[in-house]
């Protein structure tokens, strides 16, 4: 426990009478009985006080850390104070702990510590306990430099500058830059391959139009639709195959129009164009898609003998508007 002869002093005159501490100044022994009766009243005073006030030091040197604890006697109400440091703002509180509670006792910790050298005063610090204040006595801290002898400490040359060793923060943002940039490659290379498989042209296309509808009515022929009792879906088919081949062969718009509309067009390109497509053709023509359109539209029910003629009318159609190839004059030197 630390007592400061200030403190005494203090208690002394409020609790003794004036004319007896007189009195002990001019008899000796009567002086050292009033002494020890002051200090045994002192620690009375202090024994009633419930704050204890603990450094593990009061002497350091620049840099290392005293331990400052108040304790109190466990009771209902405890305020600690926020640690009042000196004047000079010398002393810091490097870390302030929460309060730790035992069986018997509050117990708040502060480390302290200073990088000036000198003696610096940490003030009185009041404590509230059930609303009645309590005052903690003054503390006293003496920091010290560390001495260096230069005449006995050898003296070295200065060390070069040592490189660091790389980590991952140091190049952390460039990585980030480099998979984003690779991220928006991938991206443009995936758009263009997808963008090239939608806009590749289908294999229905890439075939010439006429072994198309040579190789649609074999399939046709297979899948004996009008054997089976068919016919409307056989007719369908057949007009289709038909209708897809003047399409694409004569660039007329044969599938979505009417059979009316896709003579009259065909007359019409026959004439600027010059298909040179026989009358008979397109009279052929006209006749199978009527007839076709009476099966599809009108529950007509041809024969068997009729079903084979339109299958070959539709063939010889196509054979008609196939266009001629074009012979190649050979040149002799």
């Amino acid at each position: 426990m630390i007592i400061h002869t200030n403190a005494i002093s203090r208690i002394v005159s409020e609790y003794w009478p004036l004319s007896v501490v007189e009195v002990g100044r001019s008899d000796g022994f009567l002086k050292k009985y009033i002494v020890y009766l002051a200090f045994f009243a002192c620690a009375a005073v202090l024994a009633q006080n419930p704050v204890k006030m603990e450094v593990d030091t009061t002497h350091i040197r620049i840099g290392e850390q005293i331990k400052y604890q108040l304790s109190v006697d466990k009771t209902e109400d405890v305020l600690f104070p926020k640690l009042i440091l000196d004047s000079l703002k010398k002393v810091e509180v490097v870390e302030e702990l929460p309060t730790d509670t035992t069986e018997t006792k509050f117990v708040k910790k502060y480390i302290l510590t200073s990088f000036d050298s000198g003696n610096y005063m940490i003030p009185s610090q009041q404590i509230l306990i059930n609303n009645k204040k309590f005052i903690i006595d003054s503390l006293l801290i003496s920091v010290s430099t560390v001495k260096v002898d230069t005449l006995k400490q050898k003296l070295y040359e200065l060390k070069s500058i040592k490189n660091q060793p790389i980590i991952f923060d140091d190049y952390k943002l460039y990585v980030w830059i480099a998979l984003a940039i690779l991220a928006l490659i991938i991206a443009i290379i995936l758009y263009f391959v997808f963008r090239k498989k939608k806009e590749e042209i289908p294999l229905e296309e890439r075939i010439p139009p006429y072994e198309m509808a040579m190789q649609r009515l074999g399939q046709l022929d297979k899948k004996q639709l009008w054997q089976q009792d068919k016919i409307k879906p056989y007719y369908i088919e057949l007009t289709d195959i038909i209708r897809t081949y003047i399409e694409r062969e004569l660039q007329i718009p044969a599938l979505e129009s009417t059979t009316d509309e896709l003579i009259e067009t065909i007359l019409d390109f026959n004439k600027i164009k010059k298909f040179d497509l026989p009358k008979e053709t397109v009279k052929n023509l006209r006749k199978l898609l009527q007839e076709a359109d009476l099966v599809k539209f009108a529950k007509h029910r041809p024969l068997s003998n009729e079903i084979e003629g339109h299958r070959s009318q539709t063939e010889g159609i196509i054979n008609k508007l196939k266009p001629k190839p074009v012979e190649e004059n050979e040149v002799v030197e």
